[in-house]
């Protein structure tokens, strides 16, 4: 797990502005939270730089992705990377945990954090150790929080209209699990993954001194993950070991395209209430004008 380095700051909890003008380059977001979502970003190229961002009626689309207002998610342009092996994580960025990761995505996991906070997601922060006495000699373990993420893929096969599965159709707990206790003769063993509902852990902002903020999960690629790291994305609740020792998960590829194929991964915020449309403005009174 994450420790708090006393030598940077790091800011678990980020608004719309603070996610947008760190890292979204020409998307500016103006609007406090709370606030529409179709009015919470401004499209400003910078000057000479092609347009990395545009809107719509559908939307916002950022490289890699697209949030869609109207269906309240964000889709996100995926490839499948792995067919088979034991997990880490589910999704990872492109050329880094490709190795342990179902899908790996172009975009990055700091756009992917602006475009939840645009459809209203909370985010939270990963599990980490925090200190509670000045001396830094006492710690406590925090588990992870954030708003809950349902997830799912579309998935298109030989042309066809894309088809929509939860991610945990991907998933199955493997037949030899480390630790795990033998099932009782006749005994039927649930091998499902529980849950396609993730927190919106949110990752860290870490910044040094003077030099630029980093966002840590366009660093290490921990976009979606399983098992605990301290900065990831989206993760599942509690604390989860990485170790070779500690692995669960595995892929099943019953209904998993072949690798390299593209896929859409779609985050829905769960609970999360849509934006109130604006008002219309009233139309201006022409009685006693007099021109």
């Amino acid at each position: 797990m994450m420790k708090l380095n006393p030598f940077g700051t790091i800011r678990p909890l980020l608004s719309v502005a603070a996610v947008a003008f760190l890292f979204c380059g020409p998307v500016l977001a103006e609007a406090e939270e709370g606030t529409a979502a179709a009015e919470a970003v401004k499209v400003e190229p910078e000057e000479g730089a092609p347009k990395k961002a545009a809107v719509n009626e559908e939307g916002l689309s950022l490289p890699g992705l697209k949030v869609r207002l109207k269906e309240r998610c964000v889709d996100v342009d995926a490839k499948v990377c792995l067919d088979v092996g034991m997990l880490e994580l589910i999704v990872c960025s492109e050329g880094t945990k490709e190795h342990e990761s179902i899908f790996v995505v172009e975009a990055k996991a700091a756009h992917i954090h602006a475009a939840l906070l645009l459809l209203g997601a909370k985010p939270g922060h990963p599990a980490m150790r925090k200190p509670i006495n000045e001396e830094k000699t006492r710690w406590v373990d925090l588990p992870p929080r954030g708003g809950e993420i349902e997830v799912s893929v579309l998935v298109k096969k030989n042309g066809e209209k894309e088809v929509e599965h939860p991610i945990s159709k991907f998933l199955i707990r493997a037949e030899d699990e480390y630790g795990a206790p033998e099932p009782e003769e006749g005994e039927k063993v649930d091998r499902s993954f529980p849950t396609n509902t993730f927190l919106f852990a949110g990752s860290h902002v870490y910044q040094q001194g003077e030099q630029k903020p980093r966002y840590l999960a366009d660093e290490s690629g921990n976009v979606i993950s399983l098992a605990t790291f301290g900065d990831e994305l989206l993760c599942l609740p509690g604390v989860h070991a990485h170790a070779n020792g500690g692995l669960v998960w595995e892929i099943d590829s019953t209904h998993l395209p072949a690798v390299d194929s593209k896929v859409t991964l779609r985050l829905r915020p769960k609970n999360v209430e849509a934006p109130p449309k604006q008002a219309p403005k009233p139309e201006k009174d022409s009685v006693g004008d007099d021109n």
